[in-house]
């Protein structure tokens, strides 16, 4: 998959409503399935406990709008499903300007764009518009209707990718991220079109020292139900994760750091940030927002950290319907897909390697020193000897790379040559 089979995926799924339950996650996953075959789909019925937290009771919705005595709709949820509050109760009744201005949420600071606005544990009921539109309304009685229900006997809905490895395959690379938001395009369809591309690339790998886990779940609370059924064996399993959330635009990239910043899929995802050619943004896990939360969470510990482009927060259109198909591109998120790509392929080579020559090998007879003496011709050699000079069974592929400052995956093919004529073994 491409860019444009990306971003086609993310057309696709953008007008479907999304909660952390219902008909919209599972016609997600369905769509999604499509795309890839091992994609199972999983229910957990509401009520379950799972750690500290109750999985709610499903919510789904038909209608929301809100009408002025002329039969005129004001808003309507058909034509943008922001307009309705996330888990609103069933509502019909009529109510002056005054009573409707209470139960409408805002931005008076982006008066042109409508908010995402949730109420998941707390019952009640509440439309979103512009602030434009609301300043707009004249005095007069206006009819709110909300036709939505919550059903304790429903479920909640997430799916999970595995694909096993061969040379190590008790060991696991993780990946995840969330399907709950509704039409919001960077926020909440990039990251499973991205998730999606790479369960393709994984797949289709010609070998795999690693399995691979990729899961879709409802954000926070399908984080924690997820890992409230796995975690033991994710504990015994994964040596690096990645969360993918808000990986569309084509703006900077931006690493989310575990607690301490110390995992591997820290170290890794920072190598290939920093030779990736533009400039990235570094955040601690006191900048947490997605559901690096759950799984970095004291007794939980995933060594995961969360990858994004532009951060949560840290654009204008977050949460808000600015968030459109217009601020993702094919570009935006192939960039993200390769960032990740190339993780894998280091994460897959990844190893403490050790030279097996006393004193420096004699590079020419083995083709790989210049026959020809000449100004710049020396600097590939130079990093193939400074390679070697660390490859001493102390570091692994990455810390060599920090060391001799080149990028862990252009080592990739140093190593290749150097197990090809057996100069090298590894641990």
């Amino acid at each position: 998959m491409d860019g444009q089979d990306m971003m086609k995926i993310a057309s696709r799924i953008f007008p479907i409503c999304r909660s952390i339950t219902g008909n919209g996650v599972r016609e997600t996953l369905k769509i999604l399935q499509e795309y890839c075959s091992e994609l199972k789909i999983y229910e957990v019925p509401c009520g379950t406990q799972v750690f500290d937290w109750t999985i709610p009771d499903e919510w789904n919705i038909t209608e929301g709008y809100i009408e002025n005595e002329a039969g005129e709709r004001i808003i309507d949820f058909a034509e943008n499903n922001l307009h309705v509050v996330g888990y609103s109760l069933p509502m019909d009744k009529w109510v002056d300007l005054e009573e409707l201005k209470k139960c409408v949420h805002t931005l008076p600071e982006q008066p042109e764009l409508i908010p995402y606005v949730t109420s998941y544990y707390t019952p009640r009921s509440g439309f979103c518009m512009t602030q434009t539109m609301l300043d707009a309304l004249p005095e007069g009685r206006y009819h709110a209707v909300i036709r939505s229900t919550m059903d304790p006997q429903g479920s909640l809905t997430y799916g999970e990718v595995l694909i096993p490895g061969t040379e190590e395959p008790e060991k696991e690379i993780f990946f995840s991220s969330y399907v709950c938001h509704p039409s919001m395009a960077n926020n909440e369809c990039s990251g499973p079109s991205v998730l999606i591309a790479l369960a393709d690339y994984i797949r289709n790998m010609p070998s795999r020292r690693y399995s691979y886990r990729l899961i879709l779940v409802p954000e926070t609370i399908g984080a924690i139900t997820y890992l409230s059924r796995n975690l033991p064996q994710m504990k015994e399993r994964v040596i690096a994760g990645f969360n993918l959330t808000c990986v569309g635009d084509d703006m900077q990239y931006t690493i989310v750091h575990s607690r301490y910043a110390d995992t591997l899929a820290d170290k890794v995802l920072t190598n290939v940030l920093k030779y990736r050619g533009r400039g990235y943004k570094e955040c601690s896990y006191l900048e947490r927002g997605s559901d690096e939360r759950q799984y970095c969470f004291p007794g939980v510990d995933i060594p995961l950290c969360t990858f994004s482009r532009t951060k949560f927060y840290d654009y204008p259109e977050y949460h808000t319907s600015g968030d459109n198909l217009e601020l993702i591109s094919p570009d935006g998120l192939q960039g993200a897909y390769e960032v990740m790509t190339e993780c894998i392929g280091i994460l897959e080579c990844n190893r403490h390697y050790r030279i097996n020559c006393l004193c420096e090998p004699q590079l020419g007879r083995r083709g790989l020193y210049p026959a020809v003496s000449k100004k710049g011709i020396y600097d590939e050699v130079r990093k193939l000897q400074d390679f070697i000079l660390y490859a001493d069974g102390r570091n692994d592929l990455i810390d060599i790379s920090n060391i001799i400052e080149y990028p862990a995956g252009k080592l990739i093919d140093m190593v290749k040559v150097l197990t090809e004529q057996e100069m090298l073994s590894y641990r």
